[in-house]
């Protein structure tokens, strides 16, 4: 693991959703390139575990409960890692969930809104949590994870497939508000990863994205890589774009 600096003088990020998955082994890329990493989620413990292991490597991490759909909870994490650090210079919007899937007709409303309510305002919460100590220090990066079904109809995902379209225009749109003060927002479609929430799809049976056996799914540390890679890049030009893990932008 790269350590950069200390931990006054190290860049701070804070990933959502880092209890497993895309989230955790965003973290442990962050870390080795130098990141002093909170790690948020609803499951504290989870995070706790990996932000050890963090430490144990020579990162700096620190673990913090959050449920990004609550704003005073997202607000009390962002104080915790500002109270620890002083600064947060690069958010890491990955807390998701594809869950309810069925045919909309049968779909529970209140299942419905917590998809949208995690997936969309979610990120909504953390950015509004962020960007004052973003624009008091001068600028910073945010990184949205997004999703294929962002852009396409996938039969009985119509809460994630809303709420990914969502997230991507308001990427577009914050990166508009914000050019010109510092703060690059990306999106990263990650495509289909070899996580706990493929797992979910594949026991759903709907749609063709439920038939891809797991063997062929991408292992989460390519995505992983790529997060990694958007939170050193500050370039106008690329402000409010999608990514994919092989996108030559980024570099190797």
């Amino acid at each position: 693991m790269t350590v950069a600096g200390d931990g006054a003088s190290r860049r701070v990020t804070i990933v959502t959703g880092a209890s497993r998955g895309l989230g955790r082994a965003a973290a442990y890329e962050l870390a080795r390139d130098g990141y002093a990493v909170a790690l948020a989620a609803r499951s504290l413990d989870a995070c706790e575990e990996a932000a050890g292991e963090i430490r144990e490597q020579g990162g700096e991490a620190l673990a913090v409960q959050l449920d990004v759909a609550d704003r005073e909870s997202v607000r009390n994490a962002v104080e915790g890692v500002l109270a620890r650090w002083g600064k947060i210079d690069v958010l890491v919007n990955n807390a998701g969930v594809v869950e309810p899937i069925g045919m909309l007709g049968e779909l529970d409303e209140e299942a419905w809104a917590q998809n949208i309510g995690i997936n969309l305002l979610g990120p909504f919460n953390a950015l509004q949590a962020v960007l004052p100590t973003m624009k008091r220090n001068g600028g910073g990066t945010i990184i949205n994870v997004s999703s294929g079904a962002a852009h396409r109809a996938i039969e009985g995902w119509s809460a994630y497939c809303s709420a990914k379209a969502g997230l991507a225009m308001l990427t577009a749109s914050i990166a508009t508000e914000l050019a010109g003060e510092g703060i690059f927002v990306y999106a990263l479609s990650p495509g289909t990863v070899d996580t706990e929430m493929q797992a979910v799809i594949r026991a759903s049976g709907i749609n063709p994205v439920s038939q891809i056996p797991r063997e062929a799914l991408t292992p989460v540390q390519i995505p992983a890589r790529a997060i990694a890679r958007l939170a050193n890049i500050r370039s106008p030009e690329l402000n409010g774009e999608e990514f994919r893990p092989d996108d030559p932008r980024l570099g190797e």
